[in-house]
C-alpha cells in the first residue's frame, strides 16, 4: 500500500479532518495532515459518479445503513496496493531453505497466513517456494501446506483469485525460469498461474482492525509493509492479535521498517542474513 506525493490540496480542511477520522475508524489507515490531495485524486471521480458534492456528504452517505457497496468502493479507492513478486527476496529464501524444512518435521499440516496480500503476488510467491521445495525434499513432498491470503479490498482479492497477470506486472520480480515453469501463457498476452500453485491458497476478505482469532492457528504469518499505515496503538493491537493466532514457536515476517511497540514482549528475534524473523514466545 503506497501513497503518492503531491502539493495539491482541494478539499476544505474541515471536510478532510472528518474523512480522516472516518477512514481510520473504518480500516485503520492513518492519513497525515498533508494528504488532502490524496483524497481528491482518489475520490473525486467516485463522488462525481455518485452525485456527491462534498466529503461531509460522502461520509454521511457511507455511514447510512445499506451503503455497504459505497463503503467498499471508498476503501478500495483509498488502499492502493503496491506489491512485487518475491519482494526483498530474502524472506522467501529463508522460508524455503530453513523454516519449511523445520516445520516439515512437525505432525500435521503447515499453515501460512499472508495478511494484506494485495493482488496475490506474495501468496503466490510463497506457494512457488513450497512447490520448489516439495520437488527436492522428500519430507515435504507429502506434507499438506495451507496458505490463507487476506486483504481488506474485495477488488484486489478478485484479481488475486484469477491469478492472471500482464507481462509488465510479471517483470516486477518474476524470473523467466519461474514464469515458464509455474505460469501458462494466454492468447491475449497475459500469463495465468498454474493450478499446482493456486490450489493451496484460499483468498478471503479481512480487516486487520477486527478480531481475527477465528482464522485458526498458523505456523507462519507474513504481515509486511502494511503496519506503517496504521497508528501506533492499532499496530500494537494487530501484533497482539497475530500473536494469538500463531502457534507456539510460530514465525512472523514484518516489513524491514516495521518495529511496532510491544513486539519484544511477545516475540523473540532470530537474525538471518540479511533480515530478521520474529518467533512467538
Amino acid at each position: 500500500m503506497v501513497f503518492p506525493s503531491s502539493d495539491n490540496s482541494r478539499f476544505d480542511e474541515g471536510e478532510y479532518a472528518q474523512f480522516r477520522l472516518y477512514l481510520e475508524k473504518a480500516c485503520g489507515i492513518l492519513l497525515g495532515d498533508n494528504k488532502n490531495y490524496l483524497i481528491d485524486s482518489r475520490l473525486r471521480k467516485l463522488m462525481k459518479e455518485q452525485g456527491i458534492q462534498s466529503l461531509f456528504e460522502l461520509v454521511r452517505e457511507i455511514e447510512r445503513p445499506g451503503a455497504r457497496n459505497l463503503r467498499q468502493e471508498v476503501i478500495d479507492a483509498m488502499t492502493t496496493n503496491e506489491t512485487l513478486w518475491f519482494r526483498d527476496r530474502h524472506p522467501f529464501v529463508y522460508l524455503q531453505d530453513t523454516l519449511l524444512p523445520e516445520l516439515a518435521k512437525n505432525p500435521g499440516e503447515i499453515s501460512i497466513w499472508c495478511a494484506a496480500c494485495s493482488t496475490g503476488q506474495e501468496p503466490y510467491s510463497i506457494s512457488i517456494c513450497v512447490e520448489e521445495l516439495r520437488r527436492r525434499n522428500f519430507t515435504l513432498a507429502n506434507k499438506q501446506v495451507r496458505i490463507l491470503a487476506t486483504d481488506i479490498s474485495n477488488r484486489v482479492l478478485e484479481q488475486a483469485r484469477k491469478g492472471v497477470y500482464e507481462p509488465l506486472a510479471l517483470k516486477r520480480g518474476m524470473a523467466d525460469e519461474r514464469l515458464n515453469q509455474y505460469f501458462k501463457p494466454n492468447a491475449d498476452g497475459s500469463w495465468e498461474i498454474k493450478p499446482e500453485i493456486s490450489r493451496r491458497i484460499e483468498f478471503r476478505p479481512i480487516n486487520l482492525k477486527d478480531n481475527f482469532i477465528t482464522l485458526g492457528k498458523f505456523d507462519v504469518v507474513f504481515c509486511r509493509n502494511v503496519l506503517i499505515y496504521f497508528s501506533s496503538q492499532l499496530q500494537q493491537q494487530i501484533i497482539t492479535n497475530i500473536h494469538r493466532v500463531l502457534k507456539p514457536g510460530g514465525y512472523l515476517f514484518l516489513g524491514g521498517s516495521e518495529t511496532p511497540k510491544g513486539l519484544n514482549d511477545l516475540f523473540e528475534i532470530r537474525y538471518y542474513t540479511p533480515g530478521v524473523v520474529y518467533i512467538r514466545k
